[in-house]
């Protein structure tokens, strides 16, 4: 059975949906079968994959406040051993709609479950904040990556976000636990991401990879090509780095 992994950070702007995005083509790369749920209402994942927002008929808000089963809105996408469950603009008003339904923060894992043993790893690229749309990624979700930035603020949001994995697990998915806390737009000559990447390690002295990701330009360019960075430009800086975090990832399932 596959495992189901919520890429969360609270706070815009840490190169979340790019870790996302590129961990997933990197992994397919390594001939993992994944899927990609964009619950983003931006839709940055969707577009990041080939995937014309405008064009979809079927999406993750459909099974969040719809009766759609999860395989009615899968799209195979042309990156190798990648499929997507594609965003829309509607989930902008998600948080609203759930608010009036039954079961409100289980809708996603309804829909989910049935299609974990299709997949070695089913990734969900959440909005950057910890609403209904959220938690319901939250409720289905094995394990929680967060990728954090190295700044002042970072560890403030970090610890924000393990309080509410933790009234999750108290009240809704008692098997969700933290994968891993991943380092992006690193920079080693500045002393604040050494301080950033000192405190994370004492504080979850397990659960930080050893792989960082450099800020780098073509991790930026990528998507404005609709292709992760890992195919746009293979032997980028960014691009080798969440080759090596995939290879990590995987040594960390064993």
């Amino acid at each position: 059975m596959g495992k189901i992994l919520s890429i969360v950070n609270q706070k815009g702007g840490v190169g979340k949906t790019t870790s996302c995005i590129n961990l997933v083509a990197s992994l397919g790369m390594l001939k993992k079968k994944c899927l990609l749920v964009d619950i983003d209402s931006q839709g940055n994942a969707t577009s990041g994959l080939g995937v014309n927002k405008k064009n979809v008929n079927i999406s993750s808000y459909d099974l969040l406040v719809g009766d759609v089963r999860g395989s009615e809105a899968i799209i195979h996408t042309e990156f190798e051993n990648i499929d997507l469950i594609p965003s829309h603009i509607n989930l902008a008003a998600a948080e609203i709609e759930l608010s009036d339904l039954e079961e409100r923060t289980m809708r996603l894992r309804k829909a989910l479950i049935p299609l974990k043993d299709q997949y070695d790893f089913i990734f969900i690229d959440c909005p950057p904040s910890l609403g209904l749309v959220t938690l319901n990624a939250l409720a289905v979700s094995d394990r929680v990556l967060v990728p954090i930035q190295c700044e002042y603020y970072a560890l403030e949001g970090l610890s924000q976000l393990m309080v509410t994995v933790r009234q999750v697990k108290r009240l809704y998915n008692p098997s969700i636990d933290l994968e891993g806390v991943l380092l992006t737009m690193y920079d080693g000559r500045l002393n604040l991401t050494l301080q950033v990447q000192e405190e994370v390690k004492k504080y979850f002295p397990d659960k930080v990879y050893h792989t960082v990701i450099p800020r780098n330009v073509r991790l930026s360019e990528s998507p404005s090509f609709g292709m992760p960075a890992v195919y746009f430009s293979q032997n980028s800086t960014g691009s080798k780095a969440y080759k090596e975090l995939a290879k990590e990832f995987l040594k960390m399932q064993k």
